[in-house]
């Protein structure tokens, strides 16, 4: 059983991974970007407080994202393990996991770090594009779809997220580098950090992951 977390900054490629990651070892995938979406959506009370943090490229507050991850992973499907996507970003936030899973006697296998360069994360980002269907992804160059800005699977007109322009996406990998990557210090310190180099081929990357996690049992 896996109970693991992906870092790394916005456009790494960790929600690609982490489907992979999912896929390969069954366990549940919690990313916290896409439960505030799914709450900005609904236009539930923790949703539109979220808005106006999300719209500014801002980190959600710890007690609206703590109280969030908490009831997530008293679901069923992470008996078997999960992998955590965007949560902890920030010291307060690990400190609190710690908390949750001691008192859930859970440990962590891992701490999956991709590593990346700040300007093509700016490419990645700004250059995706989403179905508001199926949900599946694609990039304006490196992973077009058949028919341009159309879904390959339902073939609903792609979409890009409102976050993702130059001005925000640039304040996102700021506080990025000032408020989350401390985080990776903070498990170094435990053991858990295993670096995957972000900078190579989406399988590449990927083959990296599961014989790193494979030496890390």
């Amino acid at each position: 059983m896996k109970n693991l977390l992906i870092m790394g900054a916005p456009g790494a490629g960790k929600g690609t991974q982490a489907s992979l990651i999912k896929n390969e070892y069954q366990i549940a995938h919690i990313s916290t970007g896409d439960m505030f979406r799914e709450a900005m959506s609904n236009q539930t009370p923790v949703g539109l407080e979220a808005k106006k943090y999300i719209d500014n490229g801002l980190l959600v507050p710890d007690t609206i994202t703590v109280k969030l991850v908490e009831e997530r992973l008293q679901k069923d499907d992470c008996k078997n393990g999960f992998l955590l996507d965007g949560f902890p970003r920030n010291i307060s936030q690990a400190e609190a996991l710690d908390k949750m899973l001691a008192s859930s006697g859970i440990k962590l296998s891992g701490v999956i770090n991709i590593q990346t360069d700040d300007l093509v994360l700016i490419d990645r980002i700004v250059g995706r594009r989403t179905c508001p269907v199926c949900k599946e992804g694609y990039h304006i160059t490196s992973k077009k779809p058949k028919v341009e800005n159309v879904c390959d699977k339902c073939g609903a007109t792609l979409v890009q997220r409102a976050d993702d322009n130059v001005e925000t996406v640039s304040n996102r990998l700021k506080v990025y580098h000032e408020q989350t990557a401390p985080v990776l210090d903070y498990y170094k310190k435990q053991g858990l950090v295993i670096d995957v180099d972000g900078m190579q081929d989406i399988n590449d990357v990927f083959k990296e992951i599961t014989k790193k996690l494979g030496d890390n049992k």
